[in-house]
């Protein structure tokens, strides 16, 4: 190619012909199939010859030529009469056209182009540094190494759930083992039972769910264990159990039986995370040495000043009481958790398809 798009051109197009966008994407998913093509026998001269110009932007044979088959096989075959090939320069003359007007209208150092070519910009960065990492490369030496270090994840004990009423005395413990709603797999009776009656602030809003757990746990007491483990059929009731707290009750909601998976049945599963986990190693290694070749400047005493809006004194997560002296129940799901943010695309990156250089629009399927 004799003139290459200047990024500002890609970043334009973006913004003032999004319709292209989808066509983009279907282009980048079919790269693969450009790479196992084969090789053309043309002569250079003649990839290099001029097919169409638009003011100073020039569209070679061979950029033409590439354009189209970096589409799927199955679009590349409606391509082949005259009539579709002129369908197809015009959509990309139609695009070096809407990039001269952008261009014009100054939207190359619009905000939101710059950031868009910086989103881009990132994306072909990590494609070209990481992409060279293979699958294939994990031995299966290496999945059985962590098949052995960590049983937990492919062999699990059996598992009971079970939900808890949390009463002060018998005498209360008793009324609620005489109330109907106690008996059978209706749960919501039983979590209206939890409402009304259970002193367990921390599991109450959540009906008495203690959560599935093993027979070796220790977020329960032992007395609970025993008794929840002893129960047969889903909607079983324990008899009320003493505790530091009061007396309890249990109701069955849920079994697991016990898990063994052998080393051939999740070898795929083990290479498949151990690629994961080395590709993200190394991008975050890869980014951290960027960041301390950079210079990095960070007023934090600034962000005290940065308004959320909608977000005063509200926390989109179920609100659950932090556990008082002595309560009995695993954490609850929603709460925050301090763990390490995960490196990734900036803000409003994740998930954009953006159509690669000079991409045309893709036709209607014919009719």
């Amino acid at each position: 190619m004799k003139k290459q798009l200047s990024w500002w051109r890609k970043a334009s197009f973006v913004l003032v012909s999004g319709g292209f966008m989808a066509a983009g994407a279907v282009m980048h998913a079919a790269c693969q199939d450009v790479k196992g093509a084969k090789a053309s026998s043309q002569k250079p001269e003649e990839l290099a010859e001029v097919l169409a110009k638009v003011d100073d932007v020039t569209i070679t044979v061979g950029e033409f030529q590439e354009r189209i088959n970096q589409q799927s096989p199955y679009v590349r075959a409606r391509y082949t009469s005259m009539e579709r090939k002129k369908e197809f320069l015009d959509n990309l003359v139609r695009f070096e056209v809407l990039a001269k007007e952008a261009e014009r209208r100054g939207l190359s150092k619009d905000a939101e182009v710059v950031r868009t070519m910086k989103q881009v910009m990132i994306q072909k960065l990590l494609k070209d540094e990481f992409d060279k990492q293979r699958m294939e490369d994990i031995t299966d030496g290496e999945c059985k190494k962590y098949y052995d270090e960590h049983p937990e994840e492919y062999n699990k004990p059996e598992e009971v759930r079970v939900s808890s009423i949390l009463v002060k005395d018998s005498a209360t413990a008793k009324k609620v083992m005489a109330d109907p709603r106690i008996k059978g797999v209706d749960n919501q009776q039983f979590r209206n039972l939890v409402a009304e009656f259970s002193q367990d602030l921390a599991t109450k809003d959540r009906g008495g769910d203690l959560r599935y757990f093993d027979a070796k746990t220790k977020d329960v007491p032992k007395s609970l264990v025993d008794a929840a483990f002893k129960l047969q059929n889903i909607g079983d009731t324990s008899e009320p159990i003493k505790t530091e707290q009061g007396v309890v009750i249990l109701k069955l909601t849920g079994r697991r039986k016990a898990l063994a998976r052998t080393f051939d049945e999740v070898k795929q599963q083990i290479r498949n995370k151990i690629y994961r986990d080395k590709r993200q190693d190394s991008m975050e290694s890869f980014v951290k040495n960027l960041r301390e070749k950079a210079s990095v400047k960070i007023d934090e005493s600034k962000l005290a000043k940065v308004q959320i809006e909608g977000a005063a004194g509200q926390y989109p997560g179920p609100g659950v009481p932090p556990p008082g002296p002595g309560q009995f129940h695993p954490g609850a799901p929603g709460t925050p958790q301090a763990t390490p943010a995960q490196p990734g695309n900036p803000a409003g990156a994740q998930g954009i398809s953006l159509p690669p250089a000079g991409s045309p629009k893709a036709p209607e399927p014919p009719k």
